[in-house]
């Protein structure tokens, strides 16, 4: 299931709209597999959501109920990819677990915040609006990062 698994500790950069991630923040993936998860590390940077400043009364860039989820798309949107767990038999039928990274597309990166909006108890109507505005207007941001 879905889930943040850790708070989210950030600071404020001087005279920036800009904030530090304090201590590594992880988000677990339901969609995506069980096992996979988004670890967003200590000093990452963000704006949380990127929204245009005219909408800005009806959906705040910080301080709603989907900051989380925007901190989470900013890093998958920068890096691009999730870590999972890998299961490798060897030669004797032993198991060896370890982690590995994942690349996402851009598109899986929106469904991800889709479904971290949703996890948040983002309503609806919102989730869908900021959704829409990031399949429209996030290519850029896409394209900046990788």
């Amino acid at each position: 299931m879905s889930s943040f698994t850790t708070p989210l500790r950030v600071e404020r950069l001087n005279g920036q709209r800009r904030w530090r991630v304090l201590e590594p923040f992880v988000y677990k993936i339901g969609e995506l597999d069980s096992d996979s998860y988004v670890l967003v590390p200590a000093r990452f940077e963000t704006d949380f959501a990127s929204i245009p400043r005219g909408l800005w009364n009806l959906f705040p860039p910080i301080g709603g109920r989907y900051d989380k989820a925007a901190v989470v798309h900013d890093y998958l949107y920068q890096d691009g990819f999730v870590v999972a767990l890998a299961l490798e038999v060897d030669d004797q039928g032993y198991v060896d677990e370890h982690e590995c990274h994942l690349d996402v597309t851009r598109r899986q990166a929106d469904k991800v915040f889709l479904e971290a909006m949703q996890v948040l108890g983002v309503g609806w109507p919102a989730r869908w609006t900021i959704y829409t505005g990031v399949r429209i207007g996030g290519r850029c941001a896409w394209k900046d990062g990788h």
